[in-house]
């Protein structure tokens, strides 16, 4: 895979030094756990991680919406609802209106930790379903088919969405062509990973530093 492919692509970002990945190698998604756990071990912890993953996706979110006006944000009990929580407090830092859809209420600490900064900072927890963007944060490469029923219908939801749709990590529901969120551009973290081969043929994939 050529770092010149149009369908994978680095964020630009203004007055910063852009993350260069020195291979475009498609890895499995089992490699992703031992990347965690290492980067663990490095003493890049699950919130420093979280942090730059969220800053990531709001750069996006803003760049390819083009300051959008009001931006909806799925949001899971994991990590990946964590990262996309980070990303809802720095838009809504940026003056764009940001609400939530918290799909359950047994989100992990770290996460919990985040939707707390997120009131704080004004986001609303009462999702706008008119916003010009939806971000898909519900689920992330730790995702088993068949979902639950509660995504499954979240994710028939969010493909009636008008809105531009951007998944965080992988889409929900990849794997499964009839329920599966369909976006209209992948922030995936780190690396390309083999879930998102088909997606590409569908939507860009852009890579994410998260450390």
């Amino acid at each position: 895979m050529h770092p010149q492919s149009p369908m994978i692509q680095n964020i630009t970002l203004p007055n910063v030094l852009e993350y260069q990945p020195q291979s475009y190698e498609v890895l499995p998604m089992e490699n992703f756990i031992i990347m965690d756990n290492a980067a663990i071990e490095y003493g890049l912890d699950i919130p420093i991680m979280m942090e730059h993953a969220g800053y990531q996706l709001a750069k996006l979110v803003y760049q390819m919406a083009d300051r959008p006006k009001h931006v909806v944000v799925g949001v899971g009990p994991g990590n990946n609802g964590g990262g996309g929580l980070v990303a809802a407090r720095r838009l809504q830092g940026w003056g764009i209106e940001t609400s939530l859809h918290l799909i359950s209420d047994n989100a992990n600490s770290i996460s919990q930790e985040q939707l707390a900064r997120c009131i704080k900072f004004g986001v609303s927890t009462s999702p706008d379903w008119n916003a010009d963007v939806f971000i898909d944060a519900y689920l992330g490469f730790s995702q088993r088919l068949p979902l639950d029923e509660k995504f499954e219908r979240a994710v028939k939801h969010t493909n009636r969405l008008d809105s531009l749709k951007i998944s965080l990590d992988i889409p929900t529901g990849v794997g499964d062509n009839n329920l599966m969120i369909i976006p209209d551009a992948v922030l995936t973290l780190a690396a390309p990973k083999t879930n998102l081969i088909d997606i590409r043929n569908i939507s860009p994939v852009f890579i994410a530093d998260i450390g």
